[in-house]
């Protein structure tokens, strides 16, 4: 906070207003502050986002983390169910869906059901994915005002 020194005597002789604080806020230091701050980001966040350019070594060994068939679960118009491209009755999803699992690992299950089918046979069979032991599920929609995607994710 500044004070104003006041100009009404020489001595300061009026109890008035000698020194009379100044209720002004000072920017200039903070607005310094803030451009060293500006290029010191400036500066630091090609460094970020690029990294340190490094040569690495090369490897015989194959790639971890192999692309796997998606899991999906589809509930067609007619009612019938379909786990990737087989048709398999209602009853048998809970084994043939715990058969995947113990083979595959566990992985995401996407569920697709025509928008004609009722909301508790889509529920019906989320939880008999559940059931198989599934713990993350997602369900597929169309974008709104979109192309319609292929009937099944491309590999």
């Amino acid at each position: 906070m500044g004070v104003s020194l006041g100009s009404s005597s020489a001595y300061g002789d009026d109890d008035d207003g000698a020194y009379k604080p100044i209720a002004d806020i000072n920017i200039t230091p903070m607005v310094d502050v803030m451009l060293v701050l500006l290029i010191i980001f400036m500066v630091a966040a090609p460094l970020m986002v690029a990294g340190v350019p490094v040569d690495l070594p090369k490897t015989s060994a194959v790639r971890l983390g192999q692309t796997k068939k998606p899991m999906v679960v589809t509930l067609t118009p007619e009612g019938n169910l379909q786990v990737r491209d087989e048709f398999i009755p209602r009853t048998e999803i809970v084994s043939r869906l715990m058969a995947i699992k113990a083979a595959e690992g566990d992985t995401v299950v996407y569920v697709r059901a025509d928008k004609k089918q009722a909301y508790g046979d889509v529920m019906e069979i989320l939880g008999r994915v559940g059931e198989a032991g599934y713990g993350r599920v997602s369900l597929l929609a169309q974008p709104a005002g979109g192309p319609r995607p292929p009937a099944m994710p491309a590999q």
